[in-house]
């Protein structure tokens, strides 16, 4: 391999790092130039400012790693997409009336979806599920966990209801 192509070699793998197939929203053109490239907080995502080589207009663009989609095993065996929503809305419902923000709900949902990630299956049992979640919240609010439980563990009357109760004192 002679030293031209070798430099050739080099400059093309310089060069790819700053130039990108990305499509200019202004003029179309097709070489852009990452100009700034900034990680989130949490590395789920990478903010990258590009510039057009043909109108020099610069935009911004989002990289997220695309996930495999999990799947919650329901009690009858029913099989669904997990849906970070649904998650994230039985959570508020449990926490209406409480100290419990908005904040803390993204948390819970953000930490239960990664720790699932983190398991060898895909799939996942809702009751699992349920169990990280009233883990969490156990652990902030005693009030939003007793309803999160409530509703989880289908309390049948009221004696289950009072050994729950009985636990947190």
């Amino acid at each position: 391999m002679s030293k031209n192509t070798i430099d050739s070699a080099l400059t093309f793998s310089r060069w790819s790092v700053f130039f990108y197939d990305m499509k200019c929203p202004y003029c179309s053109h097709q070489d852009t130039e990452v100009v700034e490239t900034r990680d989130s907080e949490d590395l789920a995502s990478t903010r990258r400012r590009r510039e057009c080589i043909k109108c020099s207009k610069r935009f911004t663009t989002y990289e997220r790693t695309e996930n495999v989609p999990l799947i919650v095993i329901k009690k009858e065996g029913r099989k669904e997409q997990f849906d970070r929503d649904k998650l994230r809305h039985g959570i508020m419902r449990a926490c209406e009336k409480t100290l419990v923000g908005a904040d803390d709900i993204q948390k819970i949902v953000d930490d239960v979806e990664r720790e699932m990630r983190g398991f060898d299956s895909v799939e996942v049992d809702s009751k699992k599920i349920g169990q990280m979640v009233a883990h969490r919240l156990k652990k902030i609010d005693k009030v939003a966990y007793i309803r999160f439980a409530s509703v989880f563990r289908r309390f049948v009357d009221l004696e289950d209801f009072e050994k729950e109760l009985q636990k947190l004192l």
